[in-house]
């Protein structure tokens, strides 16, 4: 529609299936760059892609004529592929169904970018799961724990 521009801001957090440590820092780099490139190839705008060993988190500047649900689905299926096609773990590596996504305003995106930057040392005092949990209340997600990601106790 001519005349029409809109911005979202949308923070995505997905986990490794069953929530193993298998983004090792060797090369946890290069896939955080290449899901920036997935998010490219998609002409949507990546923001910063960082993590920790077993869960991922993703800032994205969204057009609204890309669904959500799309783009994760698509960063997910490209970057599992590309994990096993340049066999950085042993046997096959794949997410965890399901992922949270939070939204934000314009004036909260330098706030969001410094929080997933320094994610290495945020959980050194938090577990995913609080992380995680703390996200669905402070967003007032209504949740059954039981279908949450698979958590390590």
């Amino acid at each position: 529609m001519a005349a029409t521009f809109s911005q979202i801001y949308i923070q995505y957090v997905f986990a490794v299936k069953g929530r193993d440590n298998l983004l090792q820092r060797p090369w946890r780099d290069e896939i955080f760059r290449y899901i920036a490139g997935i998010i490219k190839s998609k002409q949507q705008k990546p923001i910063i892609v960082n993590g920790v060993s077993d869960h991922v988190h993703v800032f994205v500047g969204l057009k609204p004529s890309m669904p959500i649900s799309d783009l994760v689905r698509d960063i997910k299926n490209n970057s599992s592929k590309f994990i096993n096609e340049q066999k950085f773990v042993k046997g096959k590596f794949s997410w965890q169904d399901g992922y949270g996504a939070f939204s934000y305003f314009h004036s909260q995106i330098e706030n969001v970018y410094q929080y997933i930057l320094n994610q290495e040392e945020h959980h050194r005092k938090k577990t995913f799961k609080d992380e995680y949990i703390e996200f669905l209340q402070k967003f007032g997600i209504e949740f059954n724990e039981k279908y949450l990601f698979d958590w390590l106790d």
